[in-house]
């Protein structure tokens, strides 16, 4: 018998996913994430990136822009800044943004936050446009991936 978790992820708009699930790999401050059923208890932060969800042989692919992760004993609650399920990816919308971003950073006049606003579209950009690749490819081997600590 397969032994799950409850994956709860909400933005302060809506609740992006909520189901039982067999793994989750979310981009922590330090680095990917694993988190299996049984975990211990765990509170961190989230950097921008790709987070992860197996369900039986299914993976469903998350964008996720900040925000906390919670690890309790039967649930795994992820409090993002903002978050995007891969088929709410518009990679022309994210194209032009990282377009526009890169402008801005190669314009040596811009102020400072006008370099630290693109600085965040151009990473929010770059984890949109990861995660879209996801779109439409074969599942990958949950056990092929690389850089993912499981506790």
């Amino acid at each position: 018998m397969v032994s799950s978790i409850r994956l709860e992820i909400v933005t302060p708009e809506r609740v992006i996913y909520s189901d039982e699930v067999n793994a989750v790999v979310v981009p922590g401050i330090e680095g990917q994430l694993g988190i299996l059923p049984h975990h211990a208890p765990l509170m961190t932060m989230l950097q921008p990136g790709e987070l992860r969800v197996r369900k039986g042989k299914e993976e469903t692919y998350i964008a996720v822009f900040g925000g906390f992760l919670e690890v309790r004993p039967d649930r795994v609650i992820v409090l993002a800044d903002a978050a995007e399920r891969v088929e709410e990816i518009d990679v022309a919308r994210a194209e032009e943004a990282k377009r526009r971003a890169e402008q801005a950073l190669a314009d040596r006049k811009v102020s400072e936050v006008a370099r630290a606003q693109a600085e965040a579209a151009l990473r929010r950009s770059l984890v949109q446009l990861k995660v879209a690749e996801k779109k439409g490819k074969g599942r990958q081997s949950w056990s092929k991936s690389k850089g993912v600590n499981t506790c």
